[in-house]
């Protein structure tokens, strides 16, 4: 058997086993998928300035995010219907976090339910991230349902009036499997999905279902109905940084929604910087897109964020495995972590500091 090294290789073994409607579905962005292409590209434009003489030989890459103590500064971002990488979904994606000691964050429209994620991770730390219906009933009760089954935070994803075209979904007709279900829902809910008439079947459901008249006044609501701290995923700009700390918010997650919202937006990691700058000391700031190595989870820690997600990796390990393919996945960033943070004169994510990462422009200028 091949041996697999680094997430690229997870990716190259799931592509070729997994279903291509299923494939083009987690792989895919907007648009021309420039800004899926600049995710990636752009940590390779921060160069890492290494400390030496440090005696790293004892390394702690542990660290706390909303009062809750993690192995590492990487989670696990939310990605919808999981089931279709492997029949255990995401519960096999919960069970990996526990063990290892970090974050899980559960999609709305999950191939596996709230409570079938209490029950297979009872110990992990669990987010669940929220879409808003135009249904505030069936918001609600998603509310209320994480609650129950122990999730600590709620994550609110607020770039998704509706979902952006994906083009591969959009030839694929996309619709999910007829095996699979949205677990979260019932009936028609659950159903719509299996089903499409033109197009992809995914957006016919958010176009049919989710709210694209939410507002800050939205965020207001949902901090009316919750006691769990609430997170903004999806914010890209200062300017909306701001109105997050003026609403009250415990953290927000720059995010580009994996690159699936509108091409064109920049790269998470280029807009980092000047976020963390704004608003930096009044709200815990998290990253995700393109991050597949340790250097990238260096220069993102570097550049003020304090916690670090991917998305997609886990789908890779997913499909080469299940459970034991996530946990390799998340074992082996582990490490990567460790070794770059020593590498680069680093005993502990605190001794990260912001002038270990410079960018390339820099350089020109000399």
């Amino acid at each position: 058997m091949q041996q697999l090294v680094c997430v690229d290789d997870y990716e190259k073994l799931a592509v070729k086993t997994l279903p291509p409607i299923a494939k083009d579905y987690y792989q895919s962005g907007a648009g021309d998928q420039n800004t899926l292409k600049w995710n990636r590209e752009a940590f390779a434009r921060y160069r890492i300035r290494p400390r030496v003489l440090r005696n790293v030989s004892m390394r702690d890459i542990t660290t706390k995010v909303l009062g809750h103590q993690v192995s590492m500064p990487l989670g696990i971002s939310p990605t919808a219907m999981q089931r279709m990488a492997h029949p255990d979904g995401e519960c096999a994606s919960a069970r990996a976090a526990e063990e290892i000691g970090t974050i899980f964050i559960l999609s709305t429209i999950s191939t596996s339910s709230i409570e079938e994620i209490a029950q297979a991770a009872p110990k992990a730390i669990k987010w669940f991230q929220l879409y808003i219906y135009c249904d505030r009933d069936i918001t609600l009760n998603l509310i209320k349902r994480a609650e129950k089954a122990g999730f600590s935070a709620i994550v609110l994803t607020v770039d998704t009036p509706y979902f952006g075209i994906r083009r591969a979904d959009v030839r694929n007709k996309f619709v999910l499997p007829e095996h699979l279900k949205l677990a979260n829902f019932q009936g028609f809910l659950s159903d719509k999905i299996n089903r499409t008439n033109e197009g992809s079947g995914l957006n016919e459901y958010v176009k049919e279902l989710f709210d694209d008249t939410i507002t800050w006044d939205d965020v207001k609501w949902l901090k009316g109905v919750t006691q769990l701290p609430i997170i903004l995923k999806g914010i890209l700009t200062v300017e909306d940084a701001k109105l997050a700390v003026d609403n009250g918010i415990k953290a927000i997650i720059v995010s580009n929604h994996g690159a699936r919202q509108i091409d064109g937006t920049p790269a998470t990691i280029e807009v980092l910087p000047e976020i963390v700058n704004a608003v930096g000391d009044q709200i815990e700031i998290y990253l995700d897109g393109g991050v597949r190595q340790g250097t990238d989870v260096l220069k993102a820690l570097a550049l003020g964020a304090k916690m670090v997600f991917f998305g997609r990796p886990v789908l890779w390990g997913l499909a080469n495995g299940g459970f034991e393919g996530v946990k390799s996945v998340l074992n082996l960033m582990k490490s990567d972590i460790s070794a770059v943070l020593g590498l680069a004169g680093c005993r502990s994510v605190a001794e990260i500091t912001r002038d270990m990462v410079i960018h390339e422009s820099y350089y020109s200028r000399l």
